[in-house]
């Protein structure tokens, strides 16, 4: 059930460290061709994180976890990238940055079944 949040609630935002370590793979990938690109992508996908401390719940379920029933994931792209994270109270946790053009499916349940 989705918590009724007051519209002046602030949550915390907490990036894992798997999450740190998809962004760092993302960038540096990048950047081994065009560094000023990798700089805003990351930025922009920063952007789209931060805006998750005053609206945790407007992300949508992860469709490739819906299929097992896992309610406890949502998602927001920053396409083709997908941030994938769990609210737990007032925090918000990011799990995941994943590109979606790869298999999400079994790339989202490793990593979820090692936290």
């Amino acid at each position: 059930m989705v918590k009724k949040i007051k519209e002046y609630e602030k949550f915390l935002v907490n990036m894992t460290q798997s999450a740190e370590n998809d962004l760092n793979e993302i960038i540096l990938f990048i950047a081994q061709n065009n560094p000023q690109t990798a700089l805003k992508i990351m930025e922009k996908i920063q952007a789209r994180i931060n805006t998750l401390d005053h609206f945790p719940y407007r992300g949508t379920y992860v469709p490739e976890l819906l299929a097992k029933n896992m309610k406890d994931y949502r998602q927001i792209t920053e396409s083709p990238w997908k941030i994938i994270y769990k609210v737990d109270d007032d925090i918000v946790n990011i799990l995941a940055i994943l590109d979606s053009r790869r298999n999400l499916r079994d790339i989202l349940i490793k990593k979820l079944l090692k936290s």
